[in-house]
């Protein structure tokens, strides 16, 4: 058994902290919940990202969802990467039950459902804002990376956009830039290469199929007008809370190519277009990404190497980014570095490889004399979670075993007609779910083209016309006239002719005959 006192002493000052924060539950010792060691978080290094993490069914989403309410009760937004479908529910009151009562007993808290304000956000054709953005705004370097293109072919790409500023070719969706490939590799060809510099044709079908692949995974959703502006992510709605904005990606599992596209833009327009803001009271954005495993999973090289650099510089535009996985391990260990807050859920060992993991994940987290971490891991409840996070110096508190707060939300999905009011409802839809299609490199192009061989045909006609006023100040041929039918006539006489000699013996020299002469 711990020294209870001496585990208060510890615990109730390392969570007490200058300025705002946010409850998140109460430690637990031997198995009982301390009603003297409350759990906060502090909001100025919230920006210092995290990591929630545990197996399947011990309540990572719920502590994302209490972690997001507390938040936006503190005005700070959020964004949800739904991935699972089962966060919407945010949007509405929570309902009561036995074991929610005994647990906010335990917590020193009162249960009072309440609905947070909400958008509902999509890259496809799902229910919520529509987010996009234009081919321009990625840039040659982003979209490279994205399509996987070796230095030579992101060097054509870069050459495309160059011509396209300089030509005043806008390009706004794939179909843009998959005809300026197109163009640049046949009919404009020769005009670009005198400037520009020689462009190789299987360089242009290489990128061409790359395209086309991001294509087939129904990228041409996601870019296009009107582009979406990620200050809108940053909204504080009228009664003051921060908005939980849920971008709902559960058909995007099996599109990685799709997500990967997303993440990059969002992560580098978010640093692009954000001041910095040094140390910040809280931040102005906290964003968490669910089942963050399948993202690391699928993703490319190049969105590995965007989310390294941007975790590690975002921070200082007060930005935070949570994610929210199985396995504290599917991180990559550039990433975990980043990562000051963590909430580890229970973990289970039913394999050698189980255990090994567990054993790693226990040596990621501050050293304390009250628990044996890697065996607490496996033993943990619902709701339960090891919790460490960073003060305002950047030191990390010690480790807790907590009693977790519940949302006070829904814990279930929208149905469809509570989604359909939601996003009735919202300024942002009407802002953006109405497509537009502006003229753009496509419809310029293909104008440019058309009156091109419009004028050549013209030219050809013109051409057929003055032959045949030519032909027609001349003085009329009889049939036996044409040059035709008097080559024929003389062919045919010379055959009659070299017959009728023939016929006669006399029908050609031999070697051994003298001349006829």
């Amino acid at each position: 058994m711990a020294d209870k006192q001496k585990f208060i002493d510890a615990i109730k000052p390392g969570y007490t902290f200058k300025g705002e924060s946010i409850k998140i539950g109460r430690a637990i010792l031997d198995g009982e919940v301390v009603p003297e060691a409350d759990v906060y978080v502090p909001l100025k290094t919230m920006n210092r990202h995290g990591l929630i993490s545990g197996a399947t069914g011990t309540g990572k989403t719920k502590t994302l969802q209490m972690i997001s309410e507390a938040l936006s009760n503190a005005s700070v937004p959020v964004l949800l990467m739904d991935i699972k479908g089962d966060l919407t529910g945010i949007a509405m009151p929570g309902m009561s039950n036995t074991n929610i009562v005994e647990r906010c007993g335990k917590l020193g808290e009162t249960y009072t459902p309440t609905k947070y304000p909400v958008e509902l956000l999509t890259l496809s054709e799902q229910k919520g804002v529509r987010l996009r953005a234009t081919v321009s705004e990625f840039g040659p370097v982003l979209l490279s990376k994205i399509l996987g293109l070796n230095d030579t072919q992101s060097g054509l790409v870069a050459m495309i956009f160059k011509y396209c500023d300089d030509n005043k070719l806008p390009l706004l969706d794939l179909k843009d830039f998959i005809k300026v490939l197109q163009y640049v590799g046949n009919e404009g060809r020769a005009a670009i290469e005198k400037d520009y510099g020689k462009i190789a044709t299987t360089t242009t079908g290489t990128i061409l199929r790359k395209v086309v692949e991001l294509q087939q995974q129904k990228a041409d959703v996601f870019f296009g007008e009107k582009s979406f502006e990620v200050e809108d992510l940053m909204k504080i709605s009228d009664d003051g809370r921060g908005m939980i904005n849920v971008l709902r990606v559960t058909d995007l599992q099996d599109r990685p190519k799709l997500f990967s596209t997303f993440m990059l833009q969002m992560l580098a327009e978010l640093y692009a277009v954000s001041p910095e803001e040094g140390d910040l009271d809280k931040p102005k954005l906290v964003m968490f990404i669910d089942e963050a495993h399948l993202i690391f999973q699928e993703a490319s090289q190049a969105l590995m190497q965007q989310i390294e650099t941007v975790i590690k510089l975002i921070r200082s535009k007060g930005i935070g980014i949570f994610f929210v996985t199985q396995n504290p391990m599917d991180v990559p260990a550039g990433v975990l570095s980043q990562l000051g807050m963590k909430v580890q859920h229970a973990l289970r060992a039913f394999t050698a490889v189980d255990r090994k993991v567990i054993k790693q994940t226990a040596e990621n987290y501050p050293e304390t004399t009250f628990y044996e971490t890697n065996e607490l891991i496996t033993q943990m409840g619902i709701g339960e979670a090891l919790v460490t996070t960073l003060n305002e110096k950047g030191i990390p508190t010690p480790l807790v075993h907590t009693m977790l707060a519940p949302p006070k939300s829904r814990m279930d999905v929208l149905t469809d007609d509570e989604m359909d009011t939601l996003v009735g409802e919202s300024k942002l839809a009407a802002k953006y779910n109405k497509a537009v299609d502006s003229e753009s490199a496509y419809e310029i192009l293909t104008a440019k083209l058309e009156e091109a061989a419009e004028n050549t045909k013209e030219q050809e006609e013109e051409k057929e016309e003055a032959k045949a006023g030519k032909r027609s100040t001349k003085k009329e041929e009889g049939f036996f006239d044409s040059p035709l039918v008097k080559s024929a006539g003389r062919t045919a006489a010379n055959i009659i002719t070299r017959s009728l000699l023939g016929a006669l013996g006399l029908g050609g020299r031999s070697k051994k005959s003298k001349s006829w002469f």
